[in-house]
């Protein structure tokens, strides 16, 4: 099994030969074990998949073997008797206003104190390294355990996997420099790394930071129109670019909205808000992922996923050995003054790729749109970034149907694929495909096909299955997963074969659907970012109104929205109406000049990487909802335009 680094910091330069993984480095104050993490020596018969890798002790999570963030719970369980609620990245820990007591679940306020702070560590202390330079996306964390003048130590996991020189009980020391007013400043000793500051459980708060309240304003998105209209009715769309040329032929024109009406508009949300959805969005994918971990470990739960259980074990393979090839998903919002709340997550299929990397950028150029600053700019990079990673190393073939919408969105992705270094082929349909004398499926010119991504979601594969079985159980049961046939290949012959690698692995299949949601609400209940969902209807939900979607729907077909008095208030019509559904908490999006607005942000490798919004009158926003641009705009100056 090939195990990437799931969520920690980017190592540094090595000095040595890495100790092994596993292998106690040296032994912390209070007896704690400090490990190795260099996940190249990874033994697979002692891990032999992605919930082996979860620590727990007295059966309280601590985090994953063995990364930084997992020590600093770790420790503070075993010499505190507290521990901090998880958190997606390490350098979130720096805005946690609280730690929870394992005996009485009470909990004790924490202050955070920004380097150069004139209140001091102390043992016990968390000391946080920001996200960016050596820590890139996560940031870092480790524990104080001694504090001088001139220099402090500490403990910590996931960085050098060298074991300490014998008596020595820490880390790592960096130099510290107190200043005539008191403050204390900590050297950033590696690369261009930058340390926050440090979390003190503490009921004092002078020098800390403040826990600033924020206007609730801030969260509340504007429509706009733009000032500047000249050039309006000239091109603006490159069609000598494929993707623009198929853009332009499916929009019939050279715009992003599909409605005229909608032509000029676009919406702004302040910085403010931009950096909760960042939050939001990097925090929920590692909730989505310890839900998917717990779903594949309870078949009682995954029988509500109505998958063939023939399927059941490439599932657990694929997230097994597969856990860090998630190219990119969307994450669909409801943004209010009340704060933010998660709809559900496309980490299958989604769309809206092309029209933020690119589309909502050359339309604000175009129209002199200068307000503040495109929250999609960097997508098209970040995407390039994680095809790099992706470990692809041969003819990837790019699978879609002939419709226009999935032709400019696999050239978008093309381009990004092949920016990374990997070479491309488009099939249309499933037409030209054969088998060839080895038993490959290959392609009109011979090629085997190893590696694939899709436009098509997963459901349509296990579709034909359910198709070609006619939803027998036996037959389903029994079913043999893109066996080598009679007759031409079919996507599930490709797609479920064992010799070809698919993009998204077939483990996203279970933080698609949405059995996933009632899920998330049993081990997280009342987390600010999820909504009640449950399997059944309840009298809570009935008391605030709730929406039935179906378990594996898609495009927002087939969904029924009641109030709190029961009455249905909306309903969409679709191809799932034959599936189970999830019931959750009614949450309707804001109504701005008469559209209902919907966020949305994007992941890649499982981390925020771009934003864009839907609008649509009817309360439900589905594949026909309008796209307009989307800005992102200082905090001040948006409430300048209230």
């Amino acid at each position: 099994m090939q195990l990437n680094q799931p969520t920690d910091s980017m190592k540094p330069e090595k000095k040595a030969t890495p100790a092994k993984f596993g292998t106690i480095l040296g032994m912390a104050p209070g007896n704690v074990p400090v490990y190795s993490s260099d996940y190249s020596t990874v033994d697979e018969n002692e891990l032999p998949n992605r919930h082996a890798y979860r620590s727990y002790l007295d059966g309280h999570f601590m985090g994953y073997k063995w990364q930084c963030v997992e020590l600093a719970r770790r420790w503070l369980y075993l010499n505190k008797g507290y521990v901090f609620d998880e958190v997606a990245m390490a350098y979130d820990i720096f805005r946690l206003p609280h730690v929870r007591v394992i005996e009485d679940d009470s909990h004790l306020p924490l202050r955070s104190f920004k380097n150069g702070a004139p209140r001091l560590p102390e043992p016990g202390s968390l000391l946080i390294w920001s996200e960016g330079g050596e820590f890139d996306v996560t940031g870092h964390v480790a524990v104080v355990t001694e504090v001088f003048p001139d220099r402090i130590r500490f403990v910590e996991q996931n960085f050098d996997h060298q074991v300490w020189p014998p008596g020595q009980n820490y880390s790592r020391e960096i130099k510290a420099t107190q200043t005539e007013d008191g403050g204390y400043w900590l050297e950033c000793s590696t690369g261009n790394a930058a340390i926050l500051g440090w979390v003190v459980q503490t009921e004092d708060d002078e020098y800390a930071e403040p826990i600033v309240e924020l206007d609730r304003r801030l969260f509340l998105p504007h429509i706009r129109d733009v000032e500047r209209r000249q050039h309006s009715k000239r091109t603006w769309l490159n069609v000598a670019n494929p993707d623009e040329a198929a853009y332009v032929a499916m929009m019939h024109g050279h715009k992003l909205s599909s409605n005229d009406a909608d032509q000029y508009k676009y919406v702004s949300i302040s910085n403010a808000a931009h950096k909760e959805l960042k939050r939001a969005t990097n925090e929920l994918h590692a909730l989505f992922m310890h839900a998917t971990d717990y779903v594949l470990q309870n078949d009682e739960l995954l029988e509500k996923f109505n998958i063939p259980r023939a399927i059941w074990p490439k599932i657990h393979q694929s997230w097994d050995n597969r856990r860090n090839q998630m190219i990119t998903g969307r994450f669909d919002f409801c943004m209010t003054e009340h704060g933010i709340k998660v709809y559900e997550y496309n980490a299958d299929s989604a769309s809206c790729y092309m029209e933020t990397g690119k589309v909502q950028g050359k339309w604000a150029e175009h129209f002199g749109c200068d307000v503040g600053w495109d929250p999609g700019e960097h997508l098209h990079e970040e995407l390039v970034d994680v095809w790099k990673e992706s470990g692809v190393d041969d003819v990837l073939h790019i699978m879609q149907d002939t419709d226009l919408e999935e032709t400019y969105h696999a050239l978008f992705m093309k381009e990004a694929m092949e920016r990374a270094g990997i070479k491309c082929k488009i099939i249309k349909g499933m037409a030209g495909l054969s088998w060839d004398a080895d038993g490959n499926v290959v392609d009109g010119d011979g090629l085997a096909i190893k590696w694939v991504w899709k436009t098509w979601a997963w459901e349509t594969a296990l579709d034909q299955i359910r198709a070609e079985c006619e939803d027998d159980e036996e037959r389903l049961r029994s079913y043999k997963a893109g066996e080598n046939r009679s007759g031409r290949p079919r996507l599930v012959d490709v797609l479920l074969r064992k010799e070809v690698l698919v993009y998204n692995p077939l483990w996203t299949l279970i933080p698609s659907n949405k059995a996933i949601l009632p899920v998330l609400w049993m081990m997280f209940p009342n987390h600010p970012y999820l909504l009640n969902s449950q399997f059944h209807i309840s009298d809570e939900l009935r008391g605030k109104g709730y929406v039935a979607k179906p378990i594996a729907g898609r495009c927002g077909f087939n969904i029924s929205v009641f109030d709190k008095h029961n009455h249905l208030v909306e309903l969409t019509t679709g191809q799932f109406e034959a599936q189970n559904n999830v019931y959750q908490e009614l949450c309707r999006l804001p109504v701005i000049d008469g559209y209902n607005v919907q966020l949305c942000t994007f992941s890649a490798g499982g981390t925020y990487s771009g934003s864009c919004v839907r609008i649509d009158p009817s309360l439900v926003i589905t594949k026909n909802s309008d796209m307009v641009a989307l800005r992102v705009v200082n905090d001040r100056e948006f409430l300048k335009e209230l």
